[in-house]
């Protein structure tokens, strides 16, 4: 009697401490790819440095770490409420415990030969374009600020959604993977006071976005058709075909570790 009750105890912990890893893991993913994963490294230091204090008797800092926990909880609910809101959506969708998808090679190199077709066709005919590519920080701020899509990739698509004088030419496409997330998002301008003057809109909203995430965004310019690509607040104007698609195969296929020291080494203008 007793033998089965301490199994059915253990069998229901045991199950007890998987659900919640279960739900820990999902939440991690929820903000994985976001700027709260910062934010969460920020916490971390608040909590390592009010341990120290306590350790070391250091009673100032322990005292202002200690007000930071104390009012910690509502700080947290205010600056993480675009991901709580996510979650809470996701949840309402029955996609919180979805599955995520991985792309191959072949797929990001048929992603990129979609971009390039595009860009080099509207650079051209010197058709206006803003496109960004999420990475690792997801940008579901800005593909709300747009029409959602969630359409398949296609160099066709991209180059009829940017044709002057339709109704989602005016904007930015943001794309995740193989897929158009949505076009018309609003991208935040670049502060930089350093900026050429000769950059116009669409050139400060790729700079803009690049610096608070780690995108990387496609500009091409509607009165030189010139290409651009912008990566952590730098420009690379002035690129043809080969360089664009070296850019975007190291950048998006070959290992940072690989390729941090000569990424940024050829083709182009660099300002920044």
């Amino acid at each position: 009697m007793f033998e089965n009750i301490s199994l059915l105890t253990l069998l229901v912990s045991v199950v007890d401490i998987a659900l919640v890893a279960f739900v820990i893991y999902k939440a991690i993913m929820v903000v994985r790819g976001t700027r709260a994963v910062q934010l969460l490294k920020g916490i971390t230091v608040i909590l390592i440095v009010w341990f120290l204090s306590l350790q070391f008797g250091l009673n100032t800092l322990q005292w202002m770490m200690q007000q930071a926990v104390t009012y910690g909880l509502l700080a947290i609910i205010i600056i993480f409420q675009p991901e709580l809101r996510r979650a809470l959506e996701q949840l309402g969708r029955g996609r919180l415990f979805g599955k995520g998808s991985t792309a191959d090679e072949e797929e990001v190199k048929e992603t990129i030969e979609h971009i390039i077709k595009a860009a080099t066709y509207m650079g051209k005919r010197r058709i206006g374009a803003l496109l960004s590519i999420e990475r690792e920080t997801g940008m579901n701020d800005y593909v709300e600020t747009g029409i959602s899509l969630n359409a398949k990739l296609t160099s066709e698509l991209l180059i009829n959604i940017f044709i002057p004088n339709t109704p989602l030419h005016d904007g930015a496409v943001i794309l995740k993977g193989k897929e158009i997330m949505a076009a018309g998002c609003y991208l935040p301008l670049s502060e930089n006071p350093f900026i050429s003057k000769e950059l116009g809109t669409r050139h400060r909203a790729a700079l803009g976005v690049s610096e608070v995430t780690d995108s990387l965004t496609l500009i091409v310019s509607e009165e030189t058709g010139g290409i651009s690509v912008t990566k952590n607040g730098e420009i690379h104007r002035n690129l043809d075909e080969d360089a664009l698609r070296t850019l975007l195969e190291n950048e998006l296929i070959t290992n940072d570790q690989n390729s941090n020291s000569s990424r940024w080494q050829w083709g182009g203008k660099k300002d920044g």
